[in-house]
C-alpha cells in the first residue's frame, strides 16, 4: 500500500479489513456523491492543519464540511485545530489515520501537507473512493502526477486542486474573451512573476536573509522544535538533519528534496489561466535558462519556454514562463504596463494582459468600442465550496485531478529542462524524453525505505 512498506512495525491493513473498508467506502460514495442532495453532510478528514492547511480547514468548515479527523506532524498545529473541532479524532501520521479511522466514518479528505507528501497522502484516499481536495502543486513529480491522475479516474470521486484563484471572476472573463476570439487566434503567451522563494517569508529571529542567501546545503544542525516530528515530516524524502534553513514553510519549497521552487508553486496559479483559456495539454518541446543548475536548490530566477502543438483549428502556441528578475521583452520596452506579475496573450488581432484581479485588451484604442461576449461561465461557489458541492451531488469541479495533473506535469517539465541543462523533447504518452533520456532521472525519484507509491 502507498506510504507503507512491509518492513514497518505495523501492517497497514489485513486483507479482511481492506475488503471491509472497500465495501464501506463504496457505500459512503453512493450515499454522498450519488445523491443529488445539497444538504447531505460531507464528513471530512483533514491532513495538514497549519499554514495553508489551517486556511483550507477553515474554508472547508465554513463551506459546510463536517470535520471528523485531523492530522499533522506538528503537535502545536494539531492542537490548535483540535481546539476548534473538538469532536474530531486526531493523528500525527496520515498512514495511521488511514489505518485506524473507520472508512465508513468519513467521505472526503483534504491534503495540505508539503508538496513532497501530497501523493502519499492522496493516493490512499482515492483507493478508498474518498473525495479529495489537494493543495497545489498536485504532486512533487511527473511520475506521481500520473499515478494520482490514474487513481482519480478509477475512483470516480470529486477531486479538486487548491488553485483558489481559479474560482475568481476575473479568470472567467479572460477565458471568455480568449475563447470568443477577442484578440484572434493566440500563438504566443508570456507569464511572469517577480516573486521567488524566500521573498514572501518572515523570520522571527531576523535570520531570513542569511538563510535564503545560502547556496549550499547546511552542514550543521539545529534543534528540532519540540512540537515537530521531523521523521514524519521528511516522509519519503531523503533523510536530512533538521536545520532552520528547511523549516517551517515556505523555506522548504526551494529545496528539490521537498519542493520545486517558484515554477510549480506559482505556476499552478498563473499557468492555470493559459491552460484553461487555450485548452492546453502536453507540451512537446521545453527549454529553460537561468543560473547553472544546482543539485539541491531550485533557482530564484529562471525562464522556461514551452511549445504546444496545434489542436483542431487552433494554432500551435509558444508559452514562456519568467520568474524572479526575468521579464518578457515587451515588459522591458514598455509596450505593455509593467505589472509585477502578469499573463500576456498575444493573438493575431491584439493582446490581452491579465493578472489575478484585472485584465486589459491592448492596444486600448483598438478595443475602445469592443462589445464583450456575454458571460457564459457562471460564478464559482468558491474553490472549496465547489468541491463540497461536487461531493454531495456529483457535479463537476473545474480543477479536477485530470486537469490539475496536466498543469502540474507541464510546470514540472520546466524544471526538468532547467535541471537537465538542455532542450528536451517530451513524449507525453510514453512519459519519455527521446532526445535526452538522461533527463528522465528528474521525472521521479527513489523513496526512503519504508515508503513507496504504487
Amino acid at each position: 500500500m502507498p506510504g507503507i512498506d512491509t518492513t514497518t512495525r505495523r501492517s497497514f491493513l489485513t486483507t479482511t479489513t481492506l475488503a471491509t473498508a472497500t465495501t464501506a467506502a463504496a457505500a459512503a460514495l453512493t450515499r454522498v456523491a450519488g445523491a443529488a442532495d445539497e444538504a447531505a453532510p460531507v464528513r471530512v478528514a483533514v491532513i495538514g492543519c497549519g499554514g495553508r492547511g489551517g486556511a483550507n480547514l477553515q474554508e472547508v468548515a465554513k463551506a459546510g464540511g463536517t470535520i471528523v479527523a485531523l492530522c499533522d506532524v506538528n503537535r502545536a498545529a494539531l492542537e490548535r485545530a483540535a481546539g476548534q473541532h473538538a469532536a474530531a479524532k486526531t493523528f500525527r501520521d496520515f498512514r495511521q489515520l488511514y489505518q485506524e479511522l473507520d472508512p465508513a466514518a468519513y467521505d472526503a479528505v483534504v491534503v495540505s501537507t508539503p508538496e513532497h507528501t501530497h501523493a502519499f497522502a492522496t493516493l490512499p484516499a482515492l483507493e478508498r473512493r474518498k473525495h479529495v481536495y489537494c493543495e497545489k502543486p498536485l504532486t512533487h513529480s511527473i511520475r506521481e502526477a500520473r499515478i494520482i491522475a490514474t487513481a482519480a479516474k478509477k475512483a470516480g470521486v470529486a477531486t479538486q486542486m487548491g488553485t483558489q484563484i481559479h474560482a475568481g471572476n476575473n479568470y472567467r472573463r479572460v477565458v471568455e474573451l480568449i475563447q470568443a476570439g477577442a484578440i484572434g487566434p493566440v500563438r504566443e503567451c508570456h507569464v511572469w512573476t517577480s516573486r521567488a522563494w524566500g521573498w514572501q517569508s518572515a523570520d522571527d529571529a531576523g535570520r531570513l536573509a542569511d538563510i535564503i542567501s545560502t547556496q549550499e546545503r547546511p552542514q550543521d544542525t539545529s534543534p528540532v522544535p519540540e512540537e515537530v516530528d521531523w521523521e514524519l515530516w521528511l516522509g519519503p524524502a531523503p533523510y536530512r538533519p533538521f536545520n532552520e534553513a528547511y523549516f517551517p514553510g515556505p523555506k522548504w519549497y526551494r529545496w528539490w528534496d521537498w519542493g520545486s521552487g517558484t515554477m510549480s508553486d506559482l505556476g499552478s496559479h498563473m499557468n492555470d489561466l493559459p491552460f484553461w483559456a487555450l485548452d492546453l495539454d502536453a507540451p512537446t518541446v521545453i527549454e529553460a535558462e537561468g543560473p547553472p543548475p544546482h543539485p539541491d536548490l531550485a533557482p530564484a530566477s529562471m525562464v522556461a519556454r514551452y511549445r504546444f502543438p496545434a489542436r483542431g483549428d487552433r494554432p500551435a502556441v509558444s508559452l514562456t514562463w519568467y520568474q524572479g528578475e526575468r521579464k518578457p521583452l515587451v515588459w522591458h520596452t514598455n509596450e505593455i504596463p509593467r505589472w509585477t506579475s502578469g499573463i500576456l496573450f498575444i493573438g493575431d488581432g491584439g493582446m490581452l494582459l491579465a493578472d489575478y484581479e484585472r485584465h486589459l485588451l491592448l492596444p486600448a484604442n483598438r478595443f475602445q468600442d469592443y462589445q464583450r461576449p456575454p458571460e457564459s461561465i457562471p460564478p464559482s461557489l468558491g474553490q472549496h465550496a465547489e468541491w463540497l458541492h461536487a461531493c454531495r451531488t456529483g457535479a463537476p469541479t473545474t480543477c479536477n485531478f485530470a486537469y490539475a495533473a496536466r498543469l502540474t506535469e507541464a510546470n514540472h517539465l520546466g524544471n526538468v529542462a532547467y535541471r537537465a541543462g538542455r532542450t528536451i523533447e517530451w513524449d507525453a504518452a510514453a512519459m519519455k524524453i527521446p532526445n535526452a533520456p538522461e533527463a528522465e532521472q528528474f521525472l521521479g525519484r527513489e523513496y526512503r525505505p519504508g515508503w513507496r507509491l504504487e
